[in-house]
This record gives C-alpha cells, sequence and structure tokens, in this order.
C-alpha cells in the first residue's frame, strides 16, 4: 500500500500537540528520546521542534539534564476562553479524586462533528484504559457520552446526525435511526446516559453533563468501569452533578469517598 504524506504544515501541528500531550498524559519532565519512543519521531527534527518551543516560551530546558517541562505560559494557552468550570482548576482536581477513590478512569468528553473525543482523562488502575489516552475519538452513536452530547442538540438536528452516523457506520454497527433517535430524546430528558464506553472494548460508563451557561460548547463527564464491575449509575451521577456544581461556583467540592455507596462491587 502506497503511503500518504501529510502536508508539512499539518505534519507539524501535529508533533507540536503530541509534545503538549506527553506531558498532559505521561510525566512534568521528558528528553527527546521519551518523545522519540513515545511517537516514533526522527530524533533531529523532534529536537529542533523542542528547541523552538523553548525559545517561544511554551517549555523550560535544563542545560545540565537535558530535561524539557512545560512552562506556565503553556498552562495558560486559551484558558481565558474556557468555561468557568475549567479556568477556576477545580474539575480537573476533581476528575483526579474521582478516579483515585473509585479507582476507575474519569474523562471529560466534547462533541467534536460526528465524534466524541477525550478532552482529558483522570486513568485509573483498569489496563484497557492504558493506551487510550487524550485526544481519542470514538463516533457518537458508539458510546454512552457521545449519545449523551448528541441528547443536547436540537431534537431535529440530531435527528439528521444519527442518519448521518448510521449512514457512515461500517455494517457490523449500524444501527436503527428511529429507535436510536427514541434512547436519544430519553437521555434528554434523563440528563446522564449509561452503556458502553466506546474506545475499547469490554468498558461500560455513567456520564452526566457539565453545568454550562449561554452558549458554552456541551460537555460531558464520564466514569469508565469494567462491565462486570456493579455500580449504581443513579447514586453516582447525584455525587457527580452535586461536586460539579461545586466546581462551577468555585467551592472546591468534598472529596469523593473510596467507600462511596455508587460503586457497590467489583
Amino acid at each position: 500500500m502506497a503511503m500518504v504524506l501529510e502536508p508539512n504544515k499539518a505534519k507539524i501541528a501535529k508533533r507540536v500537540i503530541e509534545v503538549f500531550e506527553f506531558f498532559s498524559e505521561n510525566s512534568q519532565q521528558a528528553t527527546v528520546m521519551d518523545i522519540v519512543r513515545r511517537y516514533g519521531r526522527p530524533q533531529s527534527s523532534t529536537s529542533e521542534l523542542l528547541a523552538t518551543l523553548v525559545e517561544m516560551g511554551l517549555l523550560y530546558k535544563d542545560s545540565r539534564s537535558r530535561y524539557y517541562s512545560p512552562t506556565p505560559r503553556l498552562a495558560a494557552l486559551g484558558i481565558s476562553a474556557q468555561p468557568e468550570i475549567i479556568r477556576n482548576g477545580h474539575l480537573f482536581a476533581f476528575m483526579d479524586r474521582l478516579a483515585q477513590t473509585t479507582r476507575h478512569s474519569v474523562a471529560l468528553f466534547g462533541m467534536v462533528g460526528t465524534q466524541a473525543q477525550i478532552f482529558r482523562l483522570a486513568p485509573g488502575p483498569d489496563p484497557v484504559m492504558r493506551d487510550i489516552g487524550y485526544g481519542a475519538c470514538e463516533r457518537l452513536s458508539a458510546s454512552a457520552a457521545g449519545l449523551l452530547l448528541l441528547s443536547t442538540l436540537p431534537p431535529e438536528q440530531a435527528s439528521r446526525m444519527l442518519w448521518r452516523l448510521n449512514a457512515e457506520a461500517p455494517a457490523e454497527e449500524k444501527f436503527n435511526p428511529v429507535e436510536m433517535r427514541e434512547h436519544v430524546a430519553g437521555l434528554r430528558r434523563q440528563g446522564y446516559a449509561t452503556g458502553a464506553a466506546g474506545f475499547s472494548s469490554g468498558m461500560q460508563m455513567v456520564a452526566t453533563l457539565l453545568p454550562r451557561t449561554g452558549e458554552e460548547r456541551p460537555l460531558a463527564l464520564g466514569l469508565l468501569h469494567p462491565a462486570h464491575a456493579t455500580v449504581d449509575a443513579e447514586a453516582l451521577v447525584a455525587t457527580m452533578n452535586h461536586d460539579l456544581a461545586q466546581c462551577a461556583a468555585h467551592s472546591e467540592p468534598y472529596p469523593a469517598q473510596a467507600s462511596a455507596p455508587f460503586m457497590m462491587a467489583v
């Protein structure tokens, strides 16, 4: 099969984002070879890219250890344009605590075209989630979070999106658009979703919508767990919604307890 080369500008943009995601997912510092091994990129061009990011004030470089690390400028990029629940920092802290206490991965999802994308992942110890990270995408119709995000659209727009998703789906993933439209309408009334996590087989999800105001894009928070785990979805959603409301109101939510009632058994 012939290799299709990416346009040079797109290739550079992709590699820049990979560097930023590496620090988000893996470590507070990295060498050139850490990034080369992670993404299979040439060492020479990776060194040049990191040097440019240092010049721009987005990365620090320790001249002795040769480690690179993010600067505050990188953290500040785009933050002023984000919803308050993200700007105040409480949402990400809550995700980390929830993942630690439940021992399951917690992900923040957004809608990008016809896909649900992971914007941030607080990983639990589930081995199946270790290879999934920031930027991973799945069709909206293939995950509970995707369907919940779809339910935020006006009914007619959601219906058109479902017809398109079904038309573009591979044969083994086709669905009945009419039945799915009714399911999405139910999620619109219910305000949360349970079901297949997508992204990885054998995983289930409980997802709820983040509070929003005005024209903010919808975001969903999902707890991903193995299919064999027993979860009280209503209790979990009630806890998540309560703490998300506190996050949005500038107050630090109480840490979830390890013996939280929504984690019935694993």
